[in-house]
């Protein structure tokens, strides 16, 4: 059963019932199941902690959760090193908790996206155990090349440092692994390894999980050879296994004989690093590989040096300029993710909003323009409270495998002399500042555990945490509750094509959605100044109706907008 994925509307009308999947009208939310809530005193996340917060997110209007990985790992990279895909880690609970969570969010029409990671397993999971002693036929399941165990086979780098090859001393060869070393990339040209793949994303289809997100699934198909690559952006080879040669012939296997083969609606979304706005039509196109949606990276990765630990100054002409080529070019032929966090990014608030004395009223803000894009927004735990970016004192405080890398190459190479050379980097960056826990309450480790937890409590959370925020007036959680029903409840918000004004202006990103008759405005001031700026030449004042903002409007516009720093506006307009 091939099911529709064809465009966000056609041409500015109301799309067809058969263009409406539940996922282009969801808001989703990502769980990192390590941080969210524990409740047997380890300091660790786990499933009954999720379980017993599920109201929490039916209260939000969350429709789809996704979970990051809570499949058995020895937890190198946080679960992104999988050990067992059809066994849950004893730190998470088993599978019996995992399907009464299935069923609990099902209860409440919430639906489950489980963490699909192929790209690679663990050193640890018995495919790359057989096939590091040359068994047959897993002797072929990875990529091994014999060599000099002093001269990797090729100059490829890796996302987390270093080269990209580690050699094994049992096979007596080199291995590939574009991430952590206890990470080996499987060998996705051997027909027996996407067989298996596919069995199991079928053995959990079977168990009534509702989508896949995919992680790192446009680099699992590398150019046959493997020769040596160029840089690009400081990650030497990328030319040679982002958006490989075959990764289309794969992704369009794998839905045929997984997604496919299921009679009820099923997401995909796969994470694409690299991909331009061509290359993402050909994963979610009409005619393309069949997934639902990617992650594009272009506005989180605005500004980087020769890496990520290189980060330049927030350019909003910049990152209106990129939003506005993703909005229009799948808007015939595609479906948008809408994002600005997730658990490989810093704190929204602290990359693209004001963390201090305006971090409520830009939180408010970015999650008015997650929520009144063209595509599915997606809220990060802790988004909708406002969290913020973490102090890390000390390298030893740091749980992230990439960033413990980044400051021991820093200070091995001599770039730096000690961890305050590069702590505003780390502290910035890196991606333990969105894995701290979440913030329920003002007690003891902000209530996520009674034992020691994982990774350090954010101070601030005798300020911010659930508890304040749902019994307060005018908070952020108050006002995420507000945003994601009115899309919920304004077809134009979902499906309305995209229209940018005022490109070029430093402190203000306008754009109005437009759907049959209806229209929405929505003006933001991304600044931590007031401005004023004229009311777009074709939206007439008379007829607009302000239904959500951030601040107290006192009048209606006449002719122009006089705007607060981080203030955000919403009018619809016409027939509704």
């Amino acid at each position: 059963m091939r099911h529709n994925r064809s465009g966000q509307s056609r041409d500015g009308k109301q799309p067809d019932d058969e263009d409406r999947p539940w996922w282009k009208e969801a808001a989703i939310y990502q769980i990192y199941p390590k941080s969210f809530n524990d409740t047997d005193g380890d300091g660790v996340g786990d499933i009954p902690g999720i379980r017993q917060k599920v109201d929490y997110l039916d209260d939000l209007g969350i429709d789809a959760v996704w979970l990051s990985p809570v499949y058995q790992s020895p937890q190198a990279d946080n679960g992104y090193d999988i050990s067992d895909y059809r066994a849950i880690d004893d730190q998470y609970g088993d599978l019996a908790d995992f399907e009464e969570l299935l069923a609990e969010l099902h209860d409440r029409d919430i639906r489950l996206l489980m963490d699909l990671v192929v790209n690679h397993t663990s050193d640890e999971h018995e495919w790359f155990q057989r096939s590091r002693r040359g068994e047959e036929p897993y002797d072929d399941y990875y990529y091994w090349r014999e060599g000099d165990p002093d001269q990797p086979p090729n100059n490829w780098d890796s996302f987390f440092g270093g080269s990209a090859w580690s050699y094994d001393d049992e096979r007596q060869a080199w291995y590939l692994h574009l991430f952590d070393e206890k990470q080996p990339d499987l060998n996705w040209r051997n027909p027996a390894v996407r067989e298996d793949v596919y069995e199991m994303m079928r053995w959990w289809l079977d168990r009534g999980i509702d989508g896949f997100r995919m992680d790192v699934i446009n680099l699992i198909s590398k150019t046959e050879g493997l020769p040596d690559g160029d840089s690009h952006g400081g990650l030497v080879g990328a030319e040679h296994f982002m958006n490989g040669p075959r990764v289309h012939e794969y992704l369009s296997e794998m839905i045929e004989e997984t997604i496919d083969t299921v009679d009820r609606e099923i997401m995909t979304v796969g994470e694409t690093p690299g991909v331009s706005v061509e290359d993402a039509r050909q994963y979610v196109g009409a005619d393309g590989d069949g997934l639902s949606m990617v992650f594009q990276f272009e506005h989180v990765n605005l500004g980087d040096g020769d890496s990520k630990w290189d980060a330049g100054e927030f350019d909003l002409v910049a990152f209106k300029e990129v939003f506005d080529r993703w909005q229009t070019g799948l808007a015939a032929d595609g479906w948008n993710s809408v994002y600005l966090s997730n658990h490989d990014q810093p704190r929204s608030v602290s990359e693209f909003g004001n963390d201090g004395e305006y971090r409520r009223k830009s939180a408010k803000l970015l999650g008015t323009f997650t929520h009144t894009l063209g595509g599915t927004p997606y809220v990060y735990q802790g988004e909708e409270l406002g969290m913020t970016n973490a102090n890390f004192e000390s390298v030893e405080e740091l749980r992230d495998v990439e960033a413990i890398n980044f400051v021991e190459e820093a200070l091995a190479s001599g770039e730096a002399d000690e961890y305050d050379d590069v702590r505003e980097a780390v502290e910035a960056i890196a991606r333990d500042n969105a894995r701290t826990p979440m913030q329920w309450t003002d007690g003891t480790n902000a209530g996520f555990t009674d034992g020691d937890p994982w990774l350090k409590v954010n101070e601030n959370h005798t300020e911010i945490n659930v508890a304040n925020e749902r019994d307060e007036p005018d908070t952020v959680w108050q006002y995420y509750r507000e945003l994601i029903d009115l899309r919920h409840e304004t077809d134009v918000l979902v499906y309305g094509d995209f229209t940018l004004h005022y490109p070029d202006h430093e402190s203000v990103f306008a754009y109005t959605r437009t759907l049959d008759d209806e229209r929405a405005l929505i003006v933001l001031n991304w600044a931590d100044e007031p401005t004023t700026i004229e009311v777009p030449h074709d939206v007439s004042t008379d007829d607009l109706e302000l239904v959500l903002t951030n601040d107290t409007v006192t009048a209606d516009p006449d002719g122009e907008f006089e705007l607060s720093p981080w203030e955000a506006r919403v009018y619809l307009t016409g027939n509704r």
